[in-house]
């Protein structure tokens, strides 16, 4: 760690003295028009000649390049369906700036024969501060410019840049401290389905950060936007189409702290796990058969010789971690196939990376603090892999239709062992455990999209799309060994582990698991939109409308088997896990093991959604300044689930619901704006939440299963905003909002002695409120040129939450039946996953001139409930961690680019820690038995993380939307 604090201390250092260095600077400003309308063209390129310095200009047409090295300079400026034009001899001074204002001639033809179709860059900083300030709901959001600065590698990690978000689990999102399941994702504009089997959740570190194009979250709704909602809508869009041709590869290198180079223990897949497959006979054999009860009706013989077709690959191997490896090949093309301009972008993304972890767990009794009933230490190890594609192709048959087909999938594998050490120290028994896990995750989404324009008042896009989710986990695979503690065998020697083999199979003990889910969308998309009166006023009125039609069938299906003892099994009990499990151990005769089925009827299940929404919304102007948004959508709602061999279904819901919104925006002047929004929204049910099937976290020791009776809960949304634009890239805003919840969705523990099983229930009513601040400034007119290079970004978020719950409280029991419980939670406690405080910070330093950029940014978020407690267990609070980032890049000749980055300099440590005295927080006294102290349930460290990348490109690249 101070390595590293050191080498970002000299970098630092460096890039202050290569400024001071620098020759004399100048700037250019100036403004772009269309040559007939006069129009401002927005999105245009303007770059300086033998430079890297560029621009492109804002929605005003206008453009500022800073840090011009003095004396004659040529200046070229393009745009789509436009001449490139060049303006040679532009005359820079030092100190001084220069004003060129200038005016492109459409391509081809002849101007009064060509309907020119705006089009603008949507993956600059400014083009997304330009896009925020032009919306009528209130959003934020980050560029793909951004997010190469910073280099983060994947959407989960770039995303948390954004104010008011914060990241779980390096992968779900959370805004304004609002769980993940109130949250709605949409990929290019089409609801992105979940990704997990045991909670309603988008996984963002499938999407990896070269693909990007822009992300902005919505943080009021609108009638164009999804109803279900309550912290946000978070569109993520991908690049489309590029400008010219090119093709470029980049190669990253990682090492982590703690994991590369170090011995650790894996076990085997076969050789397609580093693709994110699995070995074929990993699978369970077709020939078992498909009802727990005829396999158990079986004899125990038979039911070995089942037993024996299950590979014995328990083995575990020791390696040595290799450092981790990214690779990216990214091609453009674009050609014409007679009069329609087709361009294609295509993106191949392969990742093999390492995670070790030393994880430190704790269950207690809870009849005084720190009363510890179990500890472990968990050796952690998971290889993963990642293969994304991005294809995109565009057909533009004229400049008033343009056609699209995107695709985009994502396969990613990920091979975890853990070997667990420790003691039941109530009992007296020392514990050593394992689990081989694999999972696959495979996401597709294709879609075909067109945009026409129905001449200059009218536009209609439509969009038709399919997607695919699936996840696997063939053959899960763990084992518990036991001996009492400080035992001795007749030599003296300590007595050997022995395997804990159950009467009944559960998931603790021995066993083998398998889960399949596939979850297939259709979706199909309208929008229409008119404008009145002159479509080239700054602000005309315009009314839109829309439909969203989608059907979302899931399938999930889980398999348990639990190996059983026959007789005395002391011969082989003591067998290692590679040993114990052969087939001559496997025999289902006296002393040997058979094989039950453990699988219930609740584990498997079928969903069905349909969702069906319309919408209305219109601009009112109010002179120049004023503009009302008003909007209505309905939203139809049908789900069903049942279980695979049952005919009635579980749940059968039709709900309608409408939803009205209204936004006003009130320009103070052109560079400042106030927006206040109103909408209604709810948050349904997912299916898994509903679905009675009992998934084991076995890293947690916890068990989740659904509830059958949840209800959609409904919010109201009130949100107010200030905005102010000192410069096109600049902004400073501040934020209030406040949400009001009816039956909010909540986690509920299950007061089962023993044991720490979730479920899911409604709560009576919650309430949520806070303030955001966001700014962005640099220092273009400064007279220090190691200002002018500089900027600064930064948000902050203060957030406050209460949810109450009833006297009682419905709920899934012990018995996968809804039953009524006392309440014996907090009554007023903050909802789940809400942290009190976001704070997110970042320095930019680029030298055009020289081609280096350097950042470094900070992140933390509060402490926030992660498991919801009761009496007997106490609330679970995940606490905060300080992650500091450093990154440096530098750009040769326009086609080598080398980038240096270190995350989480400080390798701080994840906690998780009970609140046992009840007072809503976490002290500092964490150890002792006194009543006011809270106890630590979980703490691990990841380590530091240092990659290393090369990007060459063949080809000068610039993407356009």
């Amino acid at each position: 760690m101070n390595k590293n604090i050191l080498l970002l201390i000299f970098l630092f250092i460096y890039s202050t003295l290569q400024a001071k260095a620098e020759g004399p600077l100048g700037t250019i400003r100036g403004n772009v028009r269309d040559g007939q309308t006069k129009e401002a063209l927005i999105g245009c390129t303007v770059r300086i000649d033998g430079t890297q310095l560029g621009v492109t200009t804002d929605v005003e047409g206008n453009f500022t390049i800073a840090n011009v090295p003095a004396g004659s300079q040529k200046i070229i400026i393009s745009y789509i369906s436009y001449q490139t034009k060049e303006i040679p001899n532009v005359r820079v001074e030092s100190g001084n700036t220069t004003v060129v204002e200038t005016e492109l001639l459409v391509e081809g033809k002849a101007l009064s024969e060509v309907v020119v179709r705006a089009n603008k860059s949507t993956n600059t900083e400014i083009a997304v501060i330009t896009e925020i300030k032009q919306m009528k709901p209130i959003a934020v959001g980050i560029s793909a410019q951004q997010i190469q600065k910073s280099q983060d590698r994947d959407a989960a990690a770039a995303i948390r840049r954004v104010p008011g978000v914060s990241i779980v689990e390096n992968r779900f999102v959370l805004i304004r401290g609002l769980g993940t399941r109130y949250n709605n994702v949409l990929i290019n504009d089409v609801i992105a389905p979940s990704t997990e089997v045991e909670s309603r959740s988008f996984s963002f570190d499938i999407v990896p950060s070269n693909i990007l194009d822009r992300m902005i979250v919505y943080k009021s709704g609108s009638a164009e936007l999804p109803g279900d909602f309550a912290g946000g809508v978070i569109k993520i869009y991908t690049k489309r189409r590029p400008e010219q041709n090119f093709t470029d590869v980049g190669v990253t290198v990682g090492y982590r702290a703690n994991t590369t180079f170090q011995n650790v223990q894996s076990h085997s897949r076969g050789s397609q796990s580093l693709l994110g497959l699995w070995d074929a006979k990993q699978q369970l054999p077709t020939s078992f058969p498909s009802r727990a009860s005829e396999f158990n009706a079986l004899s125990p013989v038979r039911r070995s010789s089942y037993a024996r077709l299950l590979p014995n690959n328990w083995a575990l191997k020791n390696i040595n971690v290799a450092p981790d490896v990214r690779v990216a090949i990214n091609t453009g093309r674009r050609f014409e196939l007679g009069n329609v301009r087709v361009s294609n972008l295509t993106s191949i993304n392969y990742a093999l990376t390492n995670q070790f972890s030393d994880v430190n767990l704790k269950l207690y009794e809870n009849t005084t603090a720190n009363d510890v009933q179990q500890e472990y230490n968990d050796a952690t190890y998971a290889q993963n892999t990642r293969l994304g594609i991005l294809h995109n192709w565009t057909f533009r048959f004229s400049p008033t239709f343009t056609l699209e087909w995107k695709t985009m999938f994502n396969q990613l594998g990920s091979t975890e062992t853990v070997v667990r050490n420790g003691s039941y120290v109530i009992d007296g028994v020392d514990v050593r455990s394992y689990s081989e896990r694999f999972e696959n995750r495979s996401i597709l989404n294709s879609q075909v999209s067109g945009e026409h324009s129905l001449g200059e008042l009218t536009k209609v896009n439509w969009i038709a799309s399919y997607g695919y989710s699936g996840r696997w986990e063939p053959d899960w695979k763990r084992a518990q060994y036991t001996r009492p503690v400080g035992a001795t065998g007749a030599d003296g020697q300590p007595e050997p582990f022995r395997l804990n083999v159950p009467v009944q199979p559960n998931p603790l003990n021995v066993g083998r698991f398998y889960s399949t889910l596939n979850e297939q969308v259709g979706s199909l998309i309208g929008n229409f939109e008119h404008t009145f009166g002159n479509p080239t006023d700054r602000e005309p009125n315009r009314i839109r409308a829309g439909f969203y039609g989608e059907r979302r069938n899931r399938d999930f299906s889980a398999r348990f088997y639990g190996y059983e003892r026959i007789g005395l099994i002391n011969n082989i009990s003591g067998l290692s896990v590679d040993q114990a499990f052969a087939p001559a151990n496997v025999t289902g005769r006296e002393g040997s093991f058979s094989l039950l089925d453990g699988t219930v009827a609740n584990d498997s299940y079928n969903g069905k959604t349909t969702y069906a929404a319309a919408y209305v919304s219109g601009d009112v102007n109010f002179g120049s300044r004023a503009n009302l948004t008003l909007g209505f959508r309905g939203e139809f709602y049908n789900q069903t689930l049942r279980l695979t061999q049952a005919v009635t279904p579980l749940v059968d819901n039709n709900i309608f619901s409408p939803l009205p919104s209204v936004n006003f925006t009130y320009k103070l002047t052109d560079r400042h704006n106030l927006r206040f929004a109103y909408s209604a929204t709810v948050n349904r049910p997912e299916l898994r939440e509903l679905a009675p099937f009992r998934y084991y976290d076995f890293a947690r020791q916890i068990e989740v299963q659904g509830n059958t009776g949840l209800k959609t809960a409904r919010i109201q949304n009130f949100d107010a905003k200030y905005e102010f634009y000192p410069t096109p890239n600049e902004l400073i805003s501040i934020t209030g909002f406040y949400k009001s919840f009816t039956d909010p969705i909540e986690s509920f523990l299950i007061p089962i002695p023993g044991a720490f099983t979730f479920t899911f229930t409604n709560a009576l009513s919650a309430r949520n409120y806070g303030v955001e601040l966001e700014f962005r400034k640099g220092f273009a007119k400064s007279g220090s040129t190691f200002l002018q290079n500089l900027q600064i970004v930064g948000n902050a978020s203060y957030i406050n939450s209460r949810v109450t719950t009833g006297d009682v409280i419905e709920a899934t029991g012990p018995s996968g039946n809804i039953e009524r419980f006392g309440n014996s939670t907090d009554r007023n406690r903050a909802l789940a996953n809400q942290s009190p405080y976001l704070i997110n910070l970042g320095l930019y330093y680029s030298n055009p001139t020289s081609g280096w950029q350097y950042n470094l940014l900070y992140n933390v978020a509060g402490p926030r409930i992660f498991l919801v407690g009761n009496v007997e267990d106490p609330t679970t609070y995940e606490m905060p961690r300080h992650v500091v980032d450093f990154n440096v890049s530098k750009t040769f000749k326009q086609q080598f680019e080398v980038r240096l980055g270190i995350q989480d300099i400080f390798n701080a440590p994840f906690r998780f820690s009970q609140d046992f005295n009840g007072d809503r927080k976490i002290g500092s006294d964490v150890t002792s038995r006194s009543a006011t102290a809270d106890q630590d349930y979980l703490k691990f460290r990841r380590g530091q993380y240092v990659t290393l990348t090369g990007v060459y490109t063949f080809g000068r690249r610039v993407i356009v939307p």
